[in-house]
């Protein structure tokens, strides 16, 4: 069996975190995009350098998952950017949350997300807010038993295409220090 591990992600990690981004992007959305904007967008949005400037950010979070030495998951929190009207500045955003198809349905997503909720948590009642694709319902239904629920709708741009994503809120009234036994439960319910 392979050992899998989940870190916090350091500034050495930006050209393997820039990659494993563009492959999992690639991997669950390439089929919906014009070839020629999605690697437009790639190049942009997964830079290095844009990986770098996340990692060294005091406000973001960054998580890896490794597997046998190589990297097939990653999570990004931050403050939230989302645009809906009762964002604050306490509130924190779940930015980005792959992982390789390989890895995906075995539990891991639970013990990565686990890792997230703690740091959005911080020890303090805060919402808790993420973005998903209208049209991905497996994490919706993995973000509504961890009690997010759709507040409200943005479009996400690649290119010429424009995405209907849903704006999803935990409030803070949902605040749980038992992030861990949370995530226990999301993974066991997924199988």
């Amino acid at each position: 069996m392979t050992e899998i591990t989940i870190r916090r992600a350091g500034p050495a990690d930006a050209p393997v975190l820039a990659d494993l981004a563009a492959t999992t992007f690639s991997e669950t959305f390439a089929h919906l995009y014009d070839p020629a904007d999605l690697a437009a967008f790639l190049l942009e949005a997964y830079a290095v350098e844009a990986m770098a400037a996340d990692l060294a950010d005091p406000a973001k979070a960054l998580w890896l998952v490794e597997a046998g030495g190589e990297a097939v998951g990653y999570a990004q929190c931050g403050p939230c950017e989302l645009p809906h009207p009762e964002v604050t500045s306490s509130c924190r955003e779940l930015k980005r949350f792959y992982l390789r198809k390989a890895f995906q349905n075995g539990g891991l997503g639970g013990r990565l997300f686990s890792e997230t909720l703690d740091w959005m948590e911080d020890g303090e009642p805060r919402d808790l807010w993420i973005g998903v694709w209208s049209e991905n319902r497996g994490a919706q239904r993995f973000y509504r038993r961890a009690g997010f629920e759709k507040v409200g709708e943005y479009g996400f741009n690649v290119g010429s295409t424009t995405d209907l994503e849903f704006i999803l809120r935990r409030p803070a009234d949902r605040f749980s220090n038992n992030s861990a036994g949370m995530a226990a439960r999301i993974a066991s319910k997924a199988k």
